[in-house]
């Protein structure tokens, strides 16, 4: 692909994340004129907004791999992986606002469900090592610090990500107490 291609189709997923997140009914027209692009470049390359939805989710969900490999959740002590984790996800959740629970394609959702096992994987991991106290209803901390990331991503926009993730993990692991 072209460095002009490449930088179209990065500004129209970027763009169309952004307003589709905002309004699911937002049309092609309007997401090609935010990204700078014309509609044409945009319907040659997806023939419907929910193609371009799809295309978003699938970005979305390279982004967090890739976070997830850089997190080294299976192997970083727990507190370094959380801090990396929360931080790149707090980015990529800015960078790729959709809802990647809403993913219709099959591969996609399977992408999606090896994600959410390896954070549990990781949570159970944190309550071995004795940072998650025991006894929590099952998916409790991992469904905790979804919102948590989401919360530091979306709802607290002054803070930068690594700020959100030291929230993050204050949060998770230590509560709100003052003790």
């Amino acid at each position: 692909m072209r460095a002009d291609a490449a930088r179209n189709l990065d500004a129209v997923l970027e763009t169309g994340a952004r307003l589709l997140a905002r309004d699911p009914r937002t049309s092609i027209a309007a997401i090609a004129q935010a990204a700078g692009v014309d509609r044409r470049t945009v319907y040659r390359r997806f023939a419907t907004r929910e193609a371009l939805m799809a295309a978003v989710h699938v970005a979305k969900l390279d982004a967090c791999e890739e976070v997830f490999l850089q997190a080294r959740l299976e192997k970083a002590p727990v507190v370094v992986a959380m801090h990396r984790y929360a931080e790149g996800i707090i980015t990529v959740s800015r960078r790729w606002p959709v809802d990647v629970q809403q993913v219709q394609d099959q591969a996609a959702a399977a992408r999606l469900g090896r994600l959410v096992e390896q954070l549990d994987a990781f949570m159970g991991r944190a309550v071995r090592e004795g940072f998650v106290r025991p006894g929590l209803p099952e998916r409790w901390a991992r469904s905790l610090l979804v919102h948590l990331t989401n919360i530091a991503a979306h709802e607290m926009p002054e803070l930068t990500p690594a700020q959100g993730a030291d929230m993050v993990a204050q949060s998770l692991f230590t509560g709100l107490s003052p003790t």
